[in-house]
């Protein structure tokens, strides 16, 4: 039985995994792997509860979660984009030495040319890092089809296995064929090698051994992977890699007869890598992301081979690939394009209209006009349109959660006035430990929570504290007398100026919860409530 679909990237990998028995689906938001979950979620699978897929609060809960789902013995998937590895970071390596007892693949979307994102991050390094196998499929078929690979060697090797997507395989669409049956989920399972799992140093040694020790089995099937293929063109001459999304643009751009070989199961197959360069004279490594590729391949064939990409110049160092730079690596002209009209202005982001976040900003832009030795600390979401022009009332946007924590190092050092705009996704994210830090020390900042209860710059997925914040504020130590909620309306602009002056005299912490809902999603609700009373 199978049936051809017209799917992206992320819902093919979403597809293969509901095809490969998982019972959890575990992750945060985040641009371009946000689309696999809410696919998931909108299955039968999903709708009926057989597989559980409610969005975490962070990429650590999420890793965490699917790890205890796997020490019962059933299969999970892990979602987030690239920079979310880094917040996942400490479960994910760790879970190389514990190992695993249902299969977990753990899926990182990177963003080259950071269409969404803060920095271009390439996650095959944490694979490599961690001493675990990881695939990079470059079409959306192969996303598919490798889900089912990867929990199988999951559980077979009893270790976490790395998916690695970018977002133009993640965002584009293309006929996969999904052939058989939906495999069950895995009967409850708990493990019984319990020390496993309890990484006191005495137990991390030895694990980290069992580790080792599975390094070849992990390099072998790499070197007989179906998603590794090597294609010998006349002796002599360049021969090229190509890894996962970036062999479409080397077999769309490179002339023909080229030694070509196509990498999409890490670690790197030597033998293959080898096999090519004994057959040709130089090597050139096209990949999406940093030269993770290009920087092994001296160590397999000495420092005399020469090997080019990215580290090179050959292939631009930043930035997406694309059939047009690729073909300017192997001397093809680049095809005439078109330069933009100059009578055409650019046109950066903007807040919706009717949102909640324009009246905040609105009410910052005033403050700061008053207060010019002051300074405002943003952080990642839809508010952070906020450091653009109409407003420019935002002086940092660093990282998820950084807000609150670099608003009190800076009031540590003397700094004053300082406030701070963080969202409420992000908040429940990693702000509420920083919040609780300003708490203990009672620090001299103004807090604004923009809450406009969901998780707005994504899609709208649900928040994880809607409706709990003021309660979490409370617990973290937020006096009473300091914690405000607020209505950001045109009409509440001038009290709610008058609430930050006032807070601002107070010189310790004080939080304001600005909430009204999301523009989008209230849409979306009235547009889904018209639609039942028909």
């Amino acid at each position: 039985m199978s049936e051809k679909r017209l799917l992206l990237g992320d819902e093919a990998v979403a597809l293969g995994a509901l095809y490969a028995g998982i019972s959890g689906v575990y992750a945060y938001p985040g641009t371009p792997s946000t689309e696999i979950t809410e696919f998931i979620q909108l299955s039968p699978e999903g709708r009926s509860g057989a597989v559980r897929s409610r969005w975490c609060t962070n990429e650590k809960t999420a890793m965490e979660t699917a790890l205890g789902m796997s020490f019962a013995g059933k299969r999970a998937l892990v979602c987030m984009k690239h920079v979310g590895m880094n917040v996942c970071a400490d479960p994910f390596v760790n879970s190389a030495s514990t190992g695993v007892r249902g299969g977990v693949v753990v899926l990182a979307a990177d963003d080259p040319s950071m269409h969404s994102s803060q920095n271009e991050q390439d996650s095959r390094f944490y694979g490599k890092f961690a001493l675990i196998p990881f695939f990079e499929p470059s079409t959306q078929q192969e996303a598919f089809d490798m889900m089912a690979v990867a929990f199988d060697l999951s559980e077979e090797l009893e270790l976490p296995v790395l998916m690695r997507t970018v977002t133009r395989l993640a965002h584009s669409r293309a006929a996969v064929v999904a052939s058989g049956q939906m495999r069950s989920q895995n009967k409850l399972d708990p493990e019984t090698e319990t020390a496993n799992w309890n990484l006191l140093p005495i137990n991390a040694r030895r694990r980290y051994q069992v580790l080792i020790s599975k390094q070849p089995e992990i390099a072998t099937r790499a070197e007989s992977s179906p998603f590794n293929s090597l294609e010998l063109g006349p002796e002599g001459g360049l021969g090229v890699i190509a890894c996962g999304n970036a062999y479409n643009y080397v077999k769309e751009a490179a002339p023909q007869g080229i030694s070509l070989l196509k990498i999409s199961q890490y670690p790197i197959p030597a033998a293959m890598v080898r096999k090519l360069a004994d057959h040709c004279s130089s090597i050139l490594v096209v990949e999406d992301g940093q030269p993770f590729v290009e920087e092994q391949i001296p160590a397999l064939l000495g420092a005399g081979y020469k090997v080019e990409g990215r580290l090179t110049g050959r292939l631009p160092r930043t930035g997406e690939l694309s059939p047009d730079n690729v073909a300017a690596a192997f001397g093809i002209e680049a095809r005439t394009s078109f330069p933009p009209a100059e009578n055409i202005a650019p046109r950066p982001p903007q807040f919706c209209q009717g949102c909640g976040h324009r009246d905040v900003f609105t009410v910052l832009k005033q403050i700061y006009s008053e207060y010019p030795q002051g300074r405002i600390f943003g952080d990642v979401g839809c508010y952070t349109l906020g450091a653009l022009p109409p407003y420019k009332a935002l002086d940092s946007c660093l990282d998820m959660g950084s807000a609150i924590t670099l608003a009190k190092g800076a009031a540590d050092a003397g700094l004053y006035p300082v406030l701070t705009v963080i969202g409420d996704s992000t908040f429940t994210h990693s702000g509420m430990t920083g919040l609780l830090d300003a708490a203990n020390e009672n620090s001299d900042i103004t807090v604004i929570i923009s809450d406009n209860l969901a998780t707005g710059m994504t899609g709208g997925q649900e928040s994880a504290g809607t409706h709990k914040y003021e309660a979490i504020c409370l617990g973290l130590g937020v006096e009473r007398e300091h914690l405000h909620v607020v209505v950001p309306l045109p009409k509440n602009i001038e009290m709610i100026a008058d609430l930050i002056r006032k807070e601002i005299a107070y010189h310790g912490l004080s939080v304001i919860i600005a909430q009204r809902e999301c523009m989008q999603t209230l849409a979306r609700k009235q547009r889904a409530k018209k639609a039942t009373e028909k």
